[in-house]
């Protein structure tokens, strides 16, 4: 009896809500096709039906297990992710350029009005 291992979900690598990649990677299609069928579909039966049936397609169709959840990412998805990939000393690291950057900032300005006030008041003592 056969078993189906994969189940469908919408992919989180997809271009627009993920249903073509998620329906190519359930299926071991090629997503540009799967794509290109897509599209003509949506033309074919009108632009405004189509679109509605394809979010309907993204809206009920659960989103693949993600970050978090219990199932072991691939190297490929780990690296896809970017910007979530760091860790939280990088974060930490991050945060404290951009805070000396601010403060860098805000000395600036600071500064660039105590040399307006002196020059439109000078030393009034």
């Amino acid at each position: 009896m056969y078993m189906a291992t994969k189940r469908l979900y919408r992919s989180r690598r997809g271009k627009i809500f993920g249903v073509c990649q998620g329906i190519a990677d359930w299926r071991d299609l090629p997503v540009d096709i799967l794509r290109a069928i897509t599209a003509v579909s949506i033309i074919v039966t009108g632009i405004f039906p189509g679109i509605v049936i394809y979010a309907l397609i993204a809206l009920f169709l659960p989103l693949e297990p993600g970050y978090g959840t219990h199932y072991e990412e691939s190297e490929h998805n780990r690296e896809e992710r970017g910007p979530f990939n760091r860790t939280r000393e990088d974060l930490r690291e991050t945060f404290e350029n951009l805070k000396r950057k601010v403060e860098g900032m805000e000395e600036n300005i600071f500064d660039k009005e105590r040399d307006w006030d002196q020059r439109f008041h000078g030393d009034q003592k």
